[in-house]
């Protein structure tokens, strides 16, 4: 079953290299879009349509990961983060799990944000991803010209001048993380659906896993999403963003995870580059919508497991 899936999404995705209906329609809408005034673009007739058309994107595009990133990608995540560990979390050490960690922007954001916060707070953070090429270049924590490349942006370019300045060494031609943040971290070559990648990590207070699962199609995104939902302590937080809503939505449901609605839309439009990529991109983030019934689950990036697990 699952070679004869394989197959179809192979020839769906061929069929996109052509000339084919579904392509033009996809292709057209793609180039229309950005033209459309905002007024009329944030109305709800175009606000429906696009979430049809960005199940169609979805349907058939040919999803592959990407390293891009940045530090500091959504600073309102980072602020939840770093309230939650303040006033939640007790006790004197935390454990963190950063999955599809890429070339660890992620991970020294996070440690950047809770170790200025917190200094007494013994950390340590399991980052977690599937490419040696990836994981070398966030084990040096040494950021140069071709890293930029790699990632196709700058990496930095979210920061500001203070914050380059006590967060790295050196400059953005050549700049190294500082040794006070580096401190703490182990790293894994692992698969997010593999079920001993979690009894390897065990229980963490925070688990990370953003921006890797929309690049799967939806049935392994949620077989990864449910695989390292066992991570997570009861009581913990699990971070969850880049991924189809559906899906996670579903999962949340059915797991009875508790949405913490604090920051809610500020994260949502905290990271403006998948904003701006919806509907036309599959990883574009659809306009947050307050008159559903399930708003909060739905849009929420941030859960609390139940304390009984």
């Amino acid at each position: 079953m699952l070679a004869k899936s394989n197959l179809m999404t192979m020839m769906i995705g061929r069929s996109l290299t052509r000339r084919t209906p579904v392509n033009l329609y996809i292709r057209l809408n793609t180039w229309f879009w950005p033209w459309i005034p905002p007024q009329i673009s944030n109305s709800w007739p175009v606000r429906s349509y696009g979430r049809l058309f960005h199940r169609l994107v979805c349907r058939y595009a040919q999803r592959r990961q990407f390293t891009g990133t940045s530090f500091l990608r959504n600073r309102p995540q980072l602020e939840l983060m770093r309230r939650l560990v303040d006033r939640k979390l007790q006790g004197s050490a935390l454990k963190i799990a950063v999955l599809g960690c890429s070339i660890g922007a992620d991970v020294y954001s996070i440690l950047f944000t809770i170790r200025s916060a917190r200094p007494d707070l013994a950390v340590t953070l399991c980052a977690v991803d599937y490419s040696a090429e990836v994981l070398t270049v966030a084990k040096e924590a040494l950021y140069t010209n071709e890293t930029c490349q790699l990632v196709g942006s700058s990496i930095f370019e979210r920061m500001t001048d203070a914050e380059f300045r006590e967060m790295f060494e050196g400059d953005t031609s050549r700049a190294r993380v500082r040794s006070w943040i580096r401190e703490g971290i182990s790293w894994h070559l692992g698969d997010a659906g593999d079920p001993e990648l979690v009894r390897g990590l065990g229980p963490q207070d925070i688990v990370v896993a953003n921006n890797f699962l929309c690049h799967m199609q939806q049935s392994q995104a949620e077989y990864c999403l449910r695989n390292i939902a066992g991570l997570p302590r009861p009581g913990g937080y699990f971070f969850v963003t880049g991924i189809d809503l559906d899906v996670r939505t579903k999962v949340a449901r059915e797991l009875r995870w508790q949405p913490v609605t604090e920051l809610i839309k500020q994260i949502h439009e905290g990271d403006l580059s998948v904003r701006r990529d919806w509907p036309y991109k599959w990883w574009g983030l659809e306009p947050l919508d307050v008159e559903r019934d399930d708003w909060q689950l739905r849009y929420a990036t941030v859960f609390q497991l139940n304390e009984t697990g």
